[in-house]
């Protein structure tokens, strides 16, 4: 049994993920809301699959991908987005809006209980309110905000997205959307004669009706977020011009004729009101065909993003990690070898996972690994476990393993809190847009962080060992402390190098080498705190503790390095700021100085060996 244990631990682990990442498919005579979710639209500078507009949307509005109605039904972002988008009675009600704030609750007369959802309808009698606390809110910067005026402010902007994506495919006020575009299409020629002659007659009759479609369509094209038709010429598709379906309805007045896909979307969405799922699949099918057709890239990317979003690869590596710890602790109570081969097969499997969602980000981007915050803790998840897999590897004692998998799974926590803006693959900021230094600065940085938490678990598994437990012996001791101490040097190298790399950027970007920059100074830190870590212990001066002492406090100058200069609000680094953030990051010190003052106790109050 123990031979084929790990066997048995993989397939149940591979045959899990086989059944979790299964394409969903419409039932027949159903809505196919999977085919609709593929197709590619232009939101925010980038193209992507509407299952992804929904996702990101209801993310920023709920912190969630799925609304939980109060019968207890879940719809999943994309059929609330289609429910929303063409104004489906009902969607108003659905509890859309997390509003935690007492005080903003407190705002609309009502208490703090166990509801924190609410929806459209309940905020519609407050907008004016809303509107003038969240303006307010608005003119004072971000890192001065009280939590109520952070709230008001959020839920401001959520109100905006969601009205934004209410008015993106359906015109408001129209109760038949798809004949309402039959009637100006056989207008047009009366438009554009009245153009000609310079909108000089008197609006009436056809022409009055015509105007009032135009006013009607240029406050679509103004409220929407979503542009979902692509350019019908070469040379704008070359530019990317998408435009929503508003302004293609404006431009036809100078084409003379209404876009296909603007009909199939009105079609789309008379058959979405009325229920009727097989005209509803059927202009599905012809969008998605036609996009293949005029847009091939753009619709591959959106399926590929479509399926990267059912499969969650990061959510799905962040529940391995948890049963890779589980398997490491379980071989040092017994079974070991069996269970440490497990551990291993499972850290492989993650590992996958884990590299075909960075992968899969780089594909869709078009850009290195890292380009954000919340892709910066993803890698530094990704590189930890490699390295934990090379110090298995060599000392086989499940460390290595124990190590990497907890910071893997903390570091793709902090990515999931990090998504809550919404886009993790938004548009670059100007500092980041060259390929080559996000290839070498900003990775070799972030591999150096990668190495620098991981010393600082080990310390931290030195110490709690030695303090709480018998089972640091001083051969296990001597492990930890040659673990700690290659991956220190190896920190120290990737710190060094991609800080004089961030320099040579720097130089070209801003015409300096070193401007003492927060975000500069942060990494000129960690070289320096490996640099008298190194020193140390080759003069002498330290031993085992004091090794695991500094490693630790490494942690504290590389979250300072990574999160906690983004919340100073200066500098040309100062992108990212996360007030929710600082908190945790205080937290997160507090435990470390605690660990440390642990540490500080004498050797001979130890419960393991060491002490004797």
């Amino acid at each position: 049994m123990k031979r084929f244990f790990p066997w048995i631990v993989l397939v149940l682990v591979l045959i899990s993920l086989a059944a979790s990442c299964r394409m969903p498919k419409g039932a027949p005579g159903s809505f196919d809301f999977p085919k609709f979710g593929k197709i590619p639209v232009l939101e925010e500078g980038r193209l992507k699959p509407l299952d992804t507009v929904a996702r990101n949307a209801l993310v920023i509005l709920r912190g969630r991908q799925t609304v939980r109605l109060e019968e207890g039904r879940t719809l999943p972002a994309i059929q609330w987005l289609a429910d929303v988008a063409f104004n489906v009675p009902g969607a108003d009600q659905y509890p859309t809006f997390a509003i935690n704030n007492p005080e903003v609750l407190g705002l609309f007369g009502w208490q703090q209980g166990e509801r924190k959802y609410f929806s459209y309808a309940e905020l519609e009698p407050f907008f004016g309110k809303i509107d003038t606390e969240g303006q307010q809110a608005a003119g004072i910067d971000s890192a001065q905000r009280s939590p109520y005026q952070t709230a008001i402010y959020n839920l401001r902007n959520g109100l905006i997205v969601y009205q934004r994506l209410k008015h993106s495919l359906w015109p408001e006020g129209t109760q038949e959307f798809a004949s309402e575009v039959k009637a100006y299409e056989k207008l047009l020629p009366i438009g554009r004669e009245a153009m000609k002659k310079g909108g000089q007659e008197p609006a009436s009759g056809d022409l009055a009706l015509f105007k009032k479609f135009t006013e009607g369509y240029q406050m679509l094209a103004e409220a929407s977020s979503i542009q979902p038709v692509p350019p019908v010429d070469a040379a704008a598709r070359r530019n990317g011009d998408w435009v929503s379906l508003g302004t293609s309805l404006s431009q036809a007045l100078k084409n003379g004729t209404v876009h296909p896909l603007v009909k199939a979307y009105a079609e789309m969405g008379e058959a979405y009101r009325a229920g009727k799922a097989d005209l509803f699949n059927k202009e599905v099918d012809a969008i998605a065909a036609s996009m293949a057709v005029q847009e091939p890239v753009a619709a591959g990317r959106a399926s590929f993003e479509f399926l990267f979003n059912h499969i969650a690869p990061f959510y799905q590596s962040m529940q391995l990690y948890v049963l890779v710890f589980l398997l490491v602790c379980g071989s040092w109570l017994g079974w070991s070898n069996s269970l440490g081969r497990s551990a291993v097969y499972v850290t492989l499997v993650a590992l996958a996972l884990h590299t075909f969602g960075l992968a899969a980000r780089m594909y869709l981007q078009g850009r290195p690994p890292v380009t954000n915050l919340y892709s910066s803790a993803v890698f530094i998840g990704w590189g930890t476990v490699i390295i934990g897999l090379f110090l298995e590897r060599i000392f086989r004692d499940g460390i290595g393993l124990a190590c990497a998998s907890v910071i893997g799974f903390i570091t793709l926590i902090i990515a999931h809190h990090l998504a809550g803006s919404g886009d993790t693959l938004e548009m670059l900021r100007a500092v980041l847009d060259t390929n080559i230094w996000l290839a070498t600065h900003v990775v070799s940085i972030t591999i150096g962080y990668s190495a620098m938490f991981l010393a600082g678990m080990l310390a931290m598994f030195y110490v709690l060992r030695g303090v709480l437990t018998r089972s640091l012996t001083r051969d296990a001791a001597q492990s930890l402390a040659r673990m700690t101490y290659g991956v220190l040097c190896f920190a120290t190298l990737f710190s060094f190098v991609g800080t004089v790399l961030g320099g040579i950027w720097a130089d070209q970007s801003w015409g300096r080498f070193w401007g003492w920059d927060p975000k500069e100074n942060g990494a000129l830190l960690i070289v320096l705190w490996c640099a008298i870590i190194l020193h140390a212990r080759w003069g002498g001066y330290i031993r085992q503790r004091g090794l695991m002492v500094l490693a630790i406090f490494g942690n504290v100058i590389t979250s300072f390095s990574w999160f906690g200069v983004n919340m100073l609000g200066v500098g040309l680094h100062s992108y990212g700021f996360m007030d929710k953030a600082f908190p945790w990051l205080m937290v997160f010190v507090a435990s470390q100085l605690g660990l440390i003052a642990l540490a500080a106790v004498p050797p001979a109050r130890w419960r393991s060996p060491l002490g004797n």
